[in-house]
């Protein structure tokens, strides 16, 4: 162990997510003077199997203050990690897994393992005097495309869309930045959109536009037109992607659309999901079916194969075992990637690993309780992830991160994972082109 990357000292910190909720920051100081912060991310439609935030329960801040959580890395994670070496990753996940000691991080905090995991890799790095992206072994940064909110829905604005996200991806782009101006002109075309026909009350968790509609297909009409007016081929320059989010509308075994006051089953929604795909150009669909339903999340896959990726998010909580026996089953292509979720940064890259291994795309995720913290740029450069979900293009714990990649795109060797067509042949990332 290198003297100099010895943690010395380890300070939790009460900061404020862009709910306007406490999280937990982690600052680490090494012997050698370096220091990692991160904060970790919370969010608002969560699976049953990932890592769960420690909050304090009671009247303040409506039960979601984090003191218990910052006393646990402020005392017995502390001392548990004193004199571990910060560059030995996985040692100091191990550390932090055993201390807990339960599947979902419930007795520390998911909360406080993972700004804690994220922090000992940024003091690492600033003990090597090198970027978080090049600590993780990457030569060069590779910018994955990105997958940005248009109109947001479900938790994230108050159900008054059932579908959670509705984002645009622009697949026919050549940079990062061509891709950030592109989203841009599609964003402010929605808001006019929306504003010309007094149909725009504000804006959702994650930053994009939180409309009036009558329908969830209304807002796919919406997105389309607004890809039109800002001078772009739906389909060929930019396309659609959804996150359902289907959990959240399940009601006594079906899904309700409660905007357009109708429940279907897991066949019936497949339909209209199917419909929309080829009406709508619709290239990713995210959790289409509730979490605990496997079969159901196979039959999707298999329905939609070649034509649309399918996204499994709450259905497999960033987990290994999770991904290896869900492609097993032949569901999902793709797998969603959550630091929080896993509970650890070790986790969460045994996550990308084994959804790499099967032959899946990954995307780098956000949550929707954010901050000013841009580790996930820098885990999706240095992994080499296919896409990066972050939100919208407004808000500044969104554009944050944007903006970290554009900066990262200026590094040397620096490169931009095109996007493939679902179905494609070749690795994930095989198509590139100098960012």
């Amino acid at each position: 162990m290198s003297g100099m990357t010895r943690i010395e000292a380890l300070r939790g910190r009460r900061v404020w997510d862009s709910r306007g909720r406490p999280t937990v920051e982690a600052e680490i100081r090494l012997a050698g003077g370096a220091v990692g912060r991160a904060i970790a991310p919370a969010g608002a439609s969560m699976g049953s199997a990932e890592a769960v935030d420690l909050r304090d329960g009671g009247s303040a801040f409506g039960g979601l203050d984090v003191r218990r959580a910052l006393a646990n890395v402020n005392g017995e994670i502390a001392l548990a990690l004193n004199g571990l070496d910060a560059a030995d990753q996985a040692a100091v996940d191990a550390a932090l897994i055993a201390l807990d000691g339960t599947r979902t991080r419930r007795r520390l905090g998911g909360n406080a393992t993972i700004a804690v995991s994220m922090a000992a890799a940024h003091a690492a790095a600033a003990a090597r005097g090198v970027p978080l992206w090049r600590h993780l072994g990457a030569a060069a940064p590779r910018l994955p495309v990105p997958e940005i909110q248009i109109i947001g829905g479900g938790a994230h604005a108050a159900g008054r869309v059932d579908l959670q996200d509705f984002m645009v991806i622009a697949t026919g782009s050549s940079s990062i930045a061509e891709a950030l101006d592109w989203t841009a002109e599609v964003y402010r075309a929605a808001g006019a959109l929306l504003k010309s026909r007094g149909r725009l009350r504000g804006v959702a968790d994650e930053g994009g536009f939180w409309p009036e509609v009558d329908s969830n297909e209304g807002v796919l009409e919406l997105i389309a037109e607004a890809v039109a007016g800002a001078g772009f081929q739906l389909g060929a320059q930019v396309a659609i992607s959804l996150d359902v989010a289907a959990t959240q509308l399940q009601r006594e075994g079906r899904y309700e659309l409660s905007r357009e006051g109708r429940a279907l089953d897991a066949d019936q929604l497949g339909d209209l999901l199917e419909r929309w795909a080829a009406d709508y150009r619709i290239v990713a669909i995210e959790d289409p079916v509730e979490e605990h339903d496997a079969a159901g999340m196979a039959a999707f896959t298999r329905r939609m194969r070649g034509r649309c990726l399918v996204v499994g998010d709450d259905f497999l909580a960033t987990s290994a075992e999770r991904i290896r026996a869900a492609a097993a089953a032949g569901a999902c292509d793709t797998a969603l990637i959550k630091p929080n979720q896993a509970g650890t940064l070790t986790e969460t890259k045994d996550a990308f690993d084994a959804a790499r291994a099967a032959g899946w795309r990954t995307i780098v995720s956000a949550r929707s309780g954010e901050s000013e913290d841009v580790t996930l740029v820098h885990l999706a450069a240095g992994w080499g992830a296919d896409l990066f979900k972050v939100g919208s293009f407004a808000r500044g714990e969104r554009t944050a991160k944007w903006n970290e990649a554009l900066r990262l795109a200026e590094a040397e060797g620096a490169t931009f994972t095109r996007w493939r067509t679902p179905g494609a042949p070749g690795a994930p990332g095989a198509s590139e082109a100098r960012s």
